[in-house]
């Protein structure tokens, strides 16, 4: 399934996020297929080299706003729920954190949340890059999205990994799990000397749905953790889900967003 089937199926206007997260294989079906493939390929070894691919940062530098017009790529007409650019996108969700009074630093956040995305343009297919993320190495939760498909996975043939803790010590903490491999944990290691510790949750584990929304895996998070991931879920109520039809005016706030950036970020990121 490419980028734009994904995105036709995934988002719809005008839906809570409850209607949103409604899935079924009749009803979303794009999204189903999605899945089938996500959890049949994220695999502990898997994950563990596309952390060694990615996390090493060594795919130059570039600025935040580099990333973004890189980003801007994956935009496509034939998208049928807005017409925003990903700068754009980024843009209203930032805004609408910035609306609501909250700190600066998390307003930007919301403008950088997705520029992780730019491992599509390196050649990733998109299940190992956006969608909901989960442990590996472990059992896995029936609070994940289409837990069905894991048996496809193989390391569903694999005991160690198939019990409650699996390759990890209770209340290990989340920072000694790996999540499958996706967009939330390639921007975090980029802007993580930067940014305050609620910041890095934030973007660490935004798409980490079955903990922040269902309660899972709260046998493998410590205290800090369940500390943090109150800010996670501040965080989640800015998200793709409430997409609006409003355009941002670009011009207007960007030199807002160019102060922003520059209070916390050098001009150079590592990538």
């Amino acid at each position: 399934m490419n980028w734009d089937d994904y995105v036709a199926a995934r988002y719809r206007p005008g839906k809570s996020e409850d209607e949103f997260r409604n899935y079924s294989p009749d009803t979303t079906p794009a999204v189903a297929e999605f899945y089938r493939q996500n959890h049949a390929g994220q695999t502990v070894e898997f994950v563990r080299a596309k952390r060694a691919q990615y996390l090493a940062l060594e795919r130059g530098k570039k600025s935040i706003w580099e990333a973004a017009e890189y980003l801007n790529t994956l935009v496509d007409d034939s998208d049928p729920d807005t017409d925003l650019s990903q700068i754009e996108h980024l843009l209203q969700t930032a805004e609408a954190i910035r609306r609501d009074g909250h700190p600066r630093w998390f307003v930007l956040v919301g403008l950088v949340h997705d520029l992780g995305k730019v491992l599509c343009l390196y050649g990733e297919p998109q299940w190992a890059v956006v969608g909901d993320t989960f442990p590996v190495g472990c059992a896995w939760s029936d609070q994940i999205v289409f837990p069905e498909y894991f048996a496809a996975n193989p390391d569903s043939r694999v005991p160690e990994y198939q019990t409650l803790c699996g390759i990890y010590e209770p209340h290990c903490g989340l920072d000694r799990v790996c999540l499958s491999w996706g967009h939330d944990e390639y921007i975090y290691r980029v802007t993580r000397n930067y940014l305050p510790e609620p910041a890095q949750y934030m973007l660490r584990y935004h798409s980490f749905y079955p903990a922040h929304k269902h309660g899972a895996y709260r046998h493998l998070m410590n205290a800090q953790d369940e500390l943090m991931f109150e800010w996670v879920r501040k965080f989640n109520s800015y998200d793709l889900y409430s997409k609006g039809r409003e355009r941002p005016n670009l011009e207007q706030v960007r030199p807002y967003y160019e102060d922003l950036v520059a209070e916390f970020f050098p001009a150079q990121l590592d990538w």
